[in-house]
């Protein structure tokens, strides 16, 4: 399996999210190339606006492997991480970051450049103009 497979598994959960009226972000988190965590934002649904997917994604990895540390783990995401997921990334100190669509008003490379863990290997734009075309999709539709 390659970074694409585990993206489309990201995009679908992000989805999920659109389909809850949820701004459409997806992720999953994989070890040992086994998918232990899927997740996708649940900001309107919890009423809580730390309740992105990464952070859903993070806490569901930590539990099933029973510790806090994913640095065997990979984490996918649709949309470039903001800086407080960037922050939960680093303490997580996960493994490897993969993201789809870059965030320019709001991702963590323009905020908070040196947010992640100094040993996150980070891997951009993987499927995304799939992931950019979902969030431009989203947004038109809520405009309407």
């Amino acid at each position: 399996m390659d970074d694409s497979f585990y993206m489309k598994q990201a995009l679908a959960e992000a989805s999920k999210a659109a389909e809850r009226g949820e701004v459409p972000v997806g992720a999953v988190v994989v070890c040992k190339e086994r998918i232990i965590a899927r997740a996708h934002n649940l900001t309107e649904t919890l009423t809580d606006v730390t309740a992105h997917a990464e952070m859903q994604a993070i806490t569901a990895a930590a539990a099933t492997l029973g510790g806090k540390y994913l640095n065997e783990c990979t984490l996918y995401v649709t949309v470039e991480p903001c800086v407080m997921c960037a922050g939960a990334i680093a303490w997580a100190q996960m493994g490897r970051l993969v993201f789809g669509a870059e965030d320019e008003k709001r991702g963590y490379q323009r905020y908070a450049p040196q947010a992640l863990h100094p040993k996150t290997v980070v891997v951009k734009g993987v499927l995304a103009d799939d992931c950019a075309a979902l969030m431009k999709d989203f947004f038109v539709t809520k405009r309407r």
